[in-house]
């Protein structure tokens, strides 16, 4: 999407008709607008369609290249609020991470295994990406920012069957069997564990396309990645990898190798020496002791595992559904009372103006250069505001907006919140307005809180209203709080007197006559060729151009009598609703703030505890006002549904991994002890997030659903090798002694590549990648 601004109104219609030769999807928006300083008129270009928003852009820039010497002499073209400059940074941060990525892993294994055989597991990896991108178009998932997100996490698991096989087979090889043999045989003996371990991964991602509504058109596309990557790695390990193993020839002598050669078979079997010195010297004796205390080993890992569960239902590392992207458009929206003049609009717009220009002087770039590239001010309307209008029309003299285009968050060390909280402290209160909002315009959904209020009685409706929001303003870290509560313009309101009701007069009507004086009555339609003509009755136009011609006026009675207005009601001054909203046939307001960033840990969830809490506003609302219902909506209404489909989800997938599992194991009891280990492996993202700093997010979540399917592959391995100990004669211990010192090797190596496939995101600087660490 991009917005083209014209610093001369007149060149409009003649730059629209160009712009249609080139795209379908524009429109114009046509607002008392200044863009940095100047005015101008906006012009909003998106795409429509199946087209694509980079060809999209593209075009147009080819456009603009020549597109001055069409138009009008003064007319200047600036594209504002280039998203494809966006969605293309993005996409190219996550294929470099994902190259890098690949390379990391392709250099461990090269560590560990011979580098030929290294090369064909690695080799798994963009064929099994390959086989993703192409089932892509059939069930419509587009390349997009959470699409090439599931790759990055798919990147860690899809090595892992192949690393088992090949790391398997290389174990055959060393021991003197011919290629051609180890290769089968060694895939035939991990084979089951392999596609076992696949579909257990595949069946943790499942839940996510029971999601409905807006989340589930996110969220599916991460299975829809996963799943057929997974189902082609399979294949391709289970088929080609040991087709290409099978034809490697026995290691030539050092001496006949290429130097390069020579040097990294070298290494390798250098950390093959040492790793087999640690299983011998460290890991064994040390394993050896876990088994004889095995008991007060599971008590330390469960009381390790209370710790945590503790830390996160106390709140001790918040939880955020959805973590924010950064944003490079931010904007202040202020909404002041209806019926103002413009001017007064015009005036607090010019204020805030002063303060973004402010910030100028408080932050730069990393090159020095301003830290925002535009400015946007709008008077009588706010083009880029989302979600609930209580305004109720899109078009006023009271409302105004500035929107600043930010640089790249590659291009400055200072993330939007940081600046939104300055300009919020910079612009301060301005008099008389009813709303004031600043946000940073990126995928959230919705404000931080929501809280929909309902009753049958306005006036106590009212009262809870305020109640509310004095209770948010008392939490730490809300700002911009607000409700739908918006007088309308100024009105006379009628008031009926007590001598009027003894005679027979109501206030209906006393109103219906005023009304019938000073609008008028349809008494009749003519007919004229198509149209209706309305024939309407009322006062003549000097009569009624007054509030003193209402007390002029007689009023009808039942009985035909006619009597003084004065006599009957009494007008009085007031204001009327200009937004009414109903649920469920009650009255209903709501009330919403955001996050005030600058305040540390400020968490629209820990400001949702602290209302329900005990001693919380909306506990203490129960009984101060019992006729008031409330709920939560917004984010955190999409985020319990999201999480409560994806819970019932999760339960159900467990019990399929658990059903996955026994086929292999031939038990009901080993199932359960393969998936104990997903709790623990929690563990360590917890600690993780703690040891970064980051908060637990629904991106953090994919993250350990992807360490689950890790994990329970890793565990699986080792089950399987200590059942067939087993079947060999020997006893439980020595089983799992001998399993875990054979298969230590495979289970380091997937783990370690699990690790070094994300390692570059781990490590990326860009803000924009900020939000995609956690997992």
């Amino acid at each position: 999407e991009e917005i083209v601004v014209l610093t001369r109104p007149d060149g409009t219609r003649l730059l629209l008709k160009e712009i249609a030769k080139v795209v379908d999807g524009f429109e114009d928006v046509d607002l008392f607008t200044r863009f940095d300083g100047h005015p101008a008129v906006v012009v909003n270009i998106f795409r429509s369609g199946d087209e694509d928003t980079l060809e999209v852009a593209e075009a147009v820039k080819a456009w603009l290249k020549d597109a001055p010497e069409r138009l009008p002499h003064g007319v200047k073209l600036e594209v504002w609020n280039d998203l494809s400059l966006l969605l293309k940074g993005r996409i190219d941060l996550l294929l470099n991470n994902a190259v890098q990525g690949f390379l990391l892993v392709y250099l461990v294994l090269s560590l560990f295994l011979r580098p030929a055989l290294a090369f064909h597991v690695g080799l798994g990896i963009p064929i099994a990406f390959a086989g993703g991108l192409i089932f892509l178009p059939m069930v419509d998932v587009s390349v997009n920012l959470i699409s090439l997100f599931a790759f990055i996490v798919v990147l860690g698991i899809v090595t892992d069957d192949a690393i088992v096989v090949g790391e398997n087979i290389h174990a055959r090889m060393e021991r003197g069997e011919p290629a051609k043999l180890a290769a089968p045989r060694g895939t035939y003996e991990v084979m089951v564990v392999a596609i076992f371990g696949v579909f257990t991964v595949i069946v943790a991602f499942m839940p996510m396309l029971g999601v409905e509504g807006v989340g589930g058109k996110i969220w599916r596309n991460i299975p829809w990645v996963v799943i057929p990557t997974l189902l082609v790695s399979l294949i391709e390990t289970n088929l080609i990898l040991p087709a290409h193993l099978s034809h490697l020839k026995p290691e030539k002598s050092l001496e006949q190798m290429f130097f390069i050669v020579r040097f990294v078979v070298r290494v390798q079997r250098a950390v093959s020496g040492a790793t087999g010195r640690f299983i011998a010297r460290f890991y064994r004796p040390f394993l050896e002791l876990a088994l004889r205390w095995r008991y007060a080993t599971l008590a330390a890992f469960i009381a390790a595992l209370v710790v945590v569960i503790g830390l996160v239902v106390g709140n001790w590392i918040p939880f955020k559904f959805f973590p924010r992207v950064e944003a490079e458009i931010i904007s202040a929206k202020i909404t002041l009372p209806p019926g103002v003049p413009v001017q007064t609009t015009q005036e607090a717009v010019a204020r805030m103006e002063a303060a973004a220009h402010k910030l100028k002087d408080e932050f730069k770039g990393m090159n020095g250069e301003p830290i925002f590239k535009h400015m946007l001010s709008t008077v009588g309307s706010q083009p880029f505001k989302v979600g609930f209008n209580p305004v109720g029309t899109a078009d006023a003299s009271n409302i105004g907006e500035i929107t600043l285009e930010l640089l790249a968050a590659s291009d400055r060390d200072v993330v939007a919140d940081t600046i939104i909280a300055r300009w919020r402290e910079l612009t301060g209160p301005i008099p008389g307005a009813v709303e004031l909002g600043f946000l940073a315009n990126t995928s959230n959904s919705g404000n931080a809180i929501d809280i929909l209020l309902r009753g049958s009685d306005l006036t106590r409706l009212l009262k809870a209203t305020e109640f509310v929001k004095q209770g948010l303003a008392d939490v730490k870290g809300t700002a911009d709080i607000t409700d739908s509560n918006r007088e309308g313009k100024r009105e006379l309101k009628l008031n009926i007197l007590p001598q009027a009701e003894s005679i027979g007069l109501r206030l209906a009507d006393v109103a219906r006559q005023v009304r019938q004086a000073f609008y008028g009555e349809e008494v009749q339609r003519l007919q004229r060729g198509r149209d209706e003509v309305k024939v309407m009755v009322r006062y003549p136009q000097h009569e009624r151009h007054s509030a003193e011609s209402m007390a002029q006026m007689k009023i009808r009675t039942p009985l035909g009598a006619e009597v003084p207005f004065t006599t009957v009601a009494a007008p009085g001054e007031g204001r009327g609703y200009s937004y009414i909203l109903r649920r469920d046939r009650d009255r209903a307001m709501t009330v919403s703030c955001d996050l005030d960033l600058a305040v540390p840990g400020a968490n629209a969830n820990s400001i949702a505890a602290a209302l329900t809490a005990p001693d919380g506003t909306l506990t203490k609302l129960k009984t101060e006002f019992p006729d008031i219902t409330w709920s939560f909506e917004g984010e955190q209404k999409q985020q319990r549904e999201d999480m409560g489909q994806i819970a019932v989800g999760g339960v159900l997938a467990l019990f399929g991994i658990y059903v996955l599992l026994a086929i292999p194991l031939r038990s009901y009891v080993q199932p359960l002890i393969v998936m104990s280990v997903i709790p623990f492996g929690m563990v360590g993202a917890v600690i993780g997030h703690v040891i970064f700093g980051f908060e637990l997010s629904i991106m953090s979540m994919i993250g350990i659903v992807a360490l689950s399917g890790v994990v329970v592959t890793e565990s699986l391995v080792l089950v399987e090798f200590v059942n067939r100990h087993r079947r060999a004669g020997q006893s439980v211990i020595n089983a799992a002694r001998e399993a875990g010192v054979a298969r230590f090797q495979a289970i380091m190596l997937t783990s370690i590549v699990s690790f070094i496939g994300v390692l570059p995101m781990i490590t990326e600087t860009s803000i924009q990648a900020k939000f995609l660490i956690p997992c």
